[in-house]
């Protein structure tokens, strides 16, 4: 007798790096996943960037391959990806431009005009909880468009940021997404609860489609079959919901990536100039709802100094990963009183350290000064008990110490939750697919203490 096929729900985690499709059981274990494959391209100015082409084929292609395996039904299908890059189609729905690299340089004089529009760089900042980081604030990237290629910018029926995208792929729903639309966009006055004026004055709200709630599920059929289809998520803001889902008491989430994002749920006092000029900004939660947030690129100077720390010594990076503190090391470390900000570590002179175990642990210390500074800015007016720490930084016992050594008052967990992102984009489909309860067992949590591990 042949078994019945497992329901599912399938997950889409876009990552800059790491691409993934992953298939959830109705207990919300991952019963299957596949790498998806994608390339890197150049855009019209040589710059580096998504292959939108290739990254479209992998979609498709990965949904064939599940479905040519019938022991799984797919009830749901939901979408997670990096923020910051906008896809902009025409009345086809086909892609007008590449998919332009949010760390691309930005037009000084561009952006500047804006600010100067609309009450100066610090009125406008503040309006729209939105850093000025160039091509990170995407909105600025649709009106770089209008400004520099107008013809172009005609063309465009649609801009939609890329977890809709990749939604309407599958769905053929045009959508936006207030996790999409809140993540330092510079489109949202946090004040008004609505596009920003200058989103009005330039006639850009008509470009972007309708605001669906996050938990919306569209019908759609794809080879014959029949689905429903989430709108997409920020991934930062996916990798929140099941902290939210399980947790009422108030509680930080430092979610470790590429970018470590400490967020606050439970923060809503205004943002501060100085905390903007700190890289502290909200983010919009599914429901809508400010996240206080600051933002570390520790996970990229992570892996860069860390394979500098390896070559210098002629060492595999495996060498790291299993390293325990060594808190004599970090005592010399400390009497050395050489430490300053994270970004001078890689000014360091490795040639200081007797062996590669000190210059990790260095660069940890470096890390972790940087971290808590940015975490205690979302912190400040909170009675927060609890820090939660995922994703990569999470299994690593130097950086969770010195966290937990840093953080007396507060407990710190390094929170196993396997694949967060992708599990919240699940976890949001619940209601239209799954009968069963969410299970309580989905987080394993490890208490930390600055001199050992409970």
């Amino acid at each position: 007798m042949e078994n019945k096929p497992i329901p599912v729900v399938a997950v889409f985690d876009v990552g800059k790096t790491n691409k993934k499709l992953l298939l959830f059981d109705q207990n919300y274990q991952v019963v299957w996943e596949r790498s998806a494959r994608f390339m890197e391209t150049v855009d019209e100015d040589g710059d580096p960037c998504e292959n939108l082409e290739s990254l479209r084929l992998s979609i498709f292609d990965a949904l064939h391959e599940v479905l040519r395996k019938h022991e799984f039904d797919i009830r749901a299908i939901n979408f997670a990806s990096y923020g910051a890059s906008l896809v902009y189609v025409d009345v086809d729905g086909k892609p007008l431009t590449p998919l332009y690299n949010y760390l691309k340089e930005f037009p000084f004089a561009i952006q500047q005009q804006l600010y100067n529009t609309y009450g100066g760089e610090t009125v406008f900042a503040l309006e729209t909880a939105s850093p000025p980081l160039g091509s990170l604030n995407s909105g600025l990237q649709l009106l770089r468009l209008k400004r520099e290629r107008p013809d172009l910018f005609r063309h465009i029926a649609h801009a939609m940021h890329l977890p809709q995208y990749l939604s309407f792929l599958v769905s053929g729903q045009l959508c936006a997404d207030l996790t999409s639309i809140g993540c330092h966009t510079a489109l949202w006055d946090f004040n008004k609860n609505s596009y920003h004026q200058w989103v009005e004055d330039e006639g850009l709200v008509h470009v972007f489609p309708k605001i669906f709630p996050g938990d919306t599920a569209f019908e759609s059929t794809f080879l014959g079959k029949s689905y429903l289809v989430g709108v997409g998520l920020h991934d930062s803001s996916a990798a929140l919901i099941p902290y939210l889902l399980f947790f009422q008491e108030p509680f930080v989430l430092i979610s470790t990536g590429t970018w470590c994002i400490s967020l606050n749920p439970f923060n809503e006092t205004r943002l501060t100039m100085s905390e903007l000029q700190q890289d502290c900004l909200f983010y919009l939660s599914y429901l809508g709802k400010p996240v206080k947030a600051s933002r570390l690129f520790a996970g990229y100077e992570h892996e860069i100094q860390s394979k500098r720390i390896a070559d210098f010594y002629q060492v595999t990076i495996a060498k790291f990963r299993l390293m325990e503190i060594d808190w004599g090391i970090i005592a010399c470390l400390e009497a050395e009183d050489h430490l300053t900000e994270l970004k001078s570590f890689e000014k360091i002179d490795l040639q200081r350290y007797d062996n590669y175990e000190i210059a990790y642990h260095s660069l940890l210390f470096h890390l972790v000064k940087a971290q808590v500074a940015a975490t205690r800015l979302v912190l400040q007016g909170t009675a927060v008990s609890r820090i939660f720490v995922d994703g990569g930084f999470s299994k690593n016992p130097i950086y969770m110490s010195l966290m937990a050594r840093e953080f007396l008052d507060i407990e710190v967990f390094a929170a196993t939750m396997p694949q967060a992102t992708a599990l919240g984009a699940a976890l949001l489909m619940h209601q239209h697919w799954n009968t069963s309860t969410i299970p309580a067992n989905l987080l394993e949590l490890k208490l930390f203490t600055s001199h050992n591990i409970s």
